[in-house]
């Protein structure tokens, strides 16, 4: 039988390993700590455990055995993955027939259920700030941004309830200047680029997110390696089980929807870039970078995105995956579009 002293270790490290978010953040640190006290207290040596005479040295070796295995186990968990929506228009909260509507429900509740996030910072490509500065919101309160034009009145009076968190955007801050990135804070609205899509994945009743949202900015710019690397400067935020979401489109021409207006077959360099994201995206971490950008360079990458405002997305989410594995989820190529969703890295066992 363990003595009340184990057993208040014991509850202690349950609490940790199988309770909220915070208590398995605190328990990387504590563990080492409480195994360190216990070899202190129980050594042989230790005027405690010569006074104290049910203690037994060899049960107490193996408790912080096992305790220290444990705390290498959980330093092993694997970090929140990262993940990249193709959003669609102002219409994609409306339109439940269309075949993304339901593949969003299904990730929206793989994060929601399976990783239960403590937050999620996101990256949308209706946010572009300056060509070498970020921008990002630090209220706590923003109203939305109807950025779009010519469609049904009730798409203006589109809601979803969100909360922001100035203590997370301020650190935010502070990794991209680590990384020197230049950045600041301010007061913005979410963009359809986030709450269309969000309010199918997430959707306020069915599906709340429950977690604080911060939106940050892409660059005005169409650098593949320069929005890598912006990720790469926010992923230790996964640690904390923050998730990062990139929204845009990995196919997106408006212009030539007038010449697949009524008919979804997919124009051919929607099907080939898409694949080409796709081979790209899902290789080996070691050359994703690379490979990634020379996406980019395709004959018909100016054709897919005429300007690339909505493919950087899919580079932070992939940058800010850091050594872990890209898989794509799902696609749906239609007329001058394609919708790949893509996760970056592994969900939790």
């Amino acid at each position: 039988m363990p003595t009340a002293r184990e057993g208040e270790v014991w509850r202690c490290y349950g609490a940790a390993m199988f309770g909220s978010s915070p208590l398995r953040q605190s328990a990387f640190y504590t563990l080492p700590l409480i195994v360190v006290i216990l070899a202190i207290i129980f050594s042989p040596s230790s005027p405690l455990a010569r006074s104290v005479p049910f203690v037994n040295n060899l049960t107490l070796k193996n408790f912080s055995s096992s305790l220290t295995k444990a705390f290498h186990t959980l330093s092993k968990m694997p970090k929140a993955p990262t993940y990249f929506f193709s959003h669609g228009g102002p219409d994609v909260q409306y339109n439940t027939t269309h075949p993304v509507y339901p593949v969003l429900q299904s990730i929206g509740k793989e994060i929601t259920q399976k990783i239960k996030p403590k937050a999620v910072v996101v990256f949308s490509a209706h946010w572009q700030a300056e060509p070498n500065e970020i921008h990002l919101n630090n209220a706590e309160k923003t109203d939305l941004i109807y950025d779009f034009y010519g469609f049904p009145p009730e798409y203006y009076k589109a809601t979803y309830p969100n909360t922001g968190s100035p203590e997370l955007a301020s650190r935010i801050l502070d990794l991209l200047s680590k990384a020197g990135i230049k950045a600041r804070g301010m007061k913005r609205g979410l963009d359809h680029g986030v709450f269309s899509g969000f309010n199918v994945a997430f959707n306020p009743e069915t599906n709340p997110l429950n977690c604080p949202l911060v939106q940050v900015s892409l660059f005005n710019n169409e650098d593949p390696n320069a929005h890598y690397k912006l990720g790469q400067a926010v992923s230790s935020l996964r640690d904390e089980n923050i998730v990062i979401i990139g929204t845009g489109m990995t196919v997106h021409n408006l212009r030539d929807m007038r010449f697949t207006w009524g008919d979804p077959r997919p124009l051919p360099y929607s099907v080939s870039f898409d694949n080409a994201l796709k081979e790209a995206v899902e290789s080996d971490p070691s050359v994703r970078q690379e490979k990634m950008a020379a996406v980019t360079k395709r004959p018909d990458a100016r054709q897919a995105h005429p300007w690339m405002d909505h493919l950087m997305p899919v580079y932070v989410a992939a940058g800010a995956a850091s050594e872990e594995k890209g898989k794509q989820l799902w696609t749906f190529q239609e007329g001058s579009f394609a919708w790949a969703q893509y996760r970056f890295g592994e969900l939790p066992a």
